[in-house]
């Protein structure tokens, strides 16, 4: 027979307990010291990566931006940081739809495409535009993003996408950003031969010549979350930050479109960040204060700036 507790009957089952000790429903715990909360902790976060011809996994971790990253890549492998052009995510091939810009999703494959071959090529300025798509890898490498179709570039065999322009003339452009470069291009005189210096990246026997799909690599296809991502910042240390809605991929893709037609460049991290400054803005005015704050160096013009403002803003008007 169980004895009777202090108040003639047992605590409740699954009742509050303190110390081991029954205590009444209802009763007041008496107040104590709040328990401290141990901070939270930092993810630590691992990546993985190959080189894009072939080579075994490394992992790496700790950077803050691009430039780090390329180190980071290049200590793994024992190669110069300079020898890497650019870096795709989930594919080794040279697809510029898959190009690391600003962001990296947690469960992201990073490939490093090194330097290959040089060529130059002479092209006599038939026309105002060249046809050709600017890119940079924000470590000092312009390259080709895209060539149009029936442009000047197209009907240069040699010249193709992912080559990195490394001179215009002899002269040397590598640490110039991809507007620069692509200034460059637009004031060259009609009629007048140039010769670009361009490096390839480096290729793996079974992407030269390619007919039929092949395997694929470690990490080709594979999927991120979308949940997470690591935002690489110029200035400043890298944030963790929820991934772009879809609403926002849109008007990203949207800036980017524009700013391919009024420059020659694409630039998915500039494309972002500018999709960021108009939905904080309240006019036109106002955006173009944003930008100059922020990118002053591209000197945007007015019309280009409003075109921003309605395809963030306003895109089903633009659309119509």
């Amino acid at each position: 027979m169980q004895r009777a507790g202090r108040h003639g009957r047992q605590p409740p089952e699954g009742g509050p307990m303190e110390n081991g000790v029954g205590q009444e429903p209802g009763t007041p715990e008496p107040p104590g010291p709040a328990a401290p909360q141990a901070p939270r902790a930092r993810p630590r976060l691992v990546f993985h990566t190959q080189l894009a011809h072939g080579s075994p996994t490394g992992r790496i971790e700790g950077f803050t931006n691009v430039k780090e990253l390329y180190a980071k890549i290049a200590e793994v492998f024992d190669i110069s940081p300079t020898e890497i052009l650019f870096c795709t995510l989930n594919t080794h091939k040279v697809d510029m739809q898959k190009l690391l810009g600003g962001q990296i999703g947690l469960e992201d494959f990073i490939f490093a495409h090194v330097r290959g071959e040089t060529k130059e090529v002479e092209v006599t300025k038939t026309e105002d535009a060249l046809g050709l798509t600017i890119t940079d890898n924000g470590a000092g490498y312009a390259f080709i993003k895209r060539i149009k179709e029936g442009s000047i570039i197209n009907r240069l065999q040699t010249v193709c996408v992912g080559d990195s322009i490394e001179a215009i003339n002899d002269h040397t452009i590598v640490g110039c950003r991809h507007y620069e470069v692509a200034r460059m291009l637009r004031e060259l005189p009609r009629a007048q031969p140039f010769t670009l210096r361009l490096v390839q990246p480096k290729k793996a026997f079974d992407m030269i010549g390619q007919r039929t799909r092949t395997g694929k690599s470690p990490g080709e296809g594979r999927m991120a979350s979308g949940k997470e991502t690591l935002r690489l910042r110029t200035k400043g240390p890298a944030v963790l930050e929820e991934g772009p809605s879809p609403s926002e991929e849109e008007a990203a893709r949207r800036v980017d479109d524009l700013l391919e037609s009024y420059m020659g460049i694409r630039d998915s991290e500039l494309a972002s960040t500018m999709v960021e400054a108009a939905k904080g803005s309240l006019s036109v005015a106002q955006l173009a204060q944003g930008l100059d704050s922020v990118v002053g160096e591209f000197a945007f013009p007015q019309e280009f700036v409003a075109e921003v403002w309605a395809a963030v803003c306003h895109p089903k008007g633009d659309k119509e």
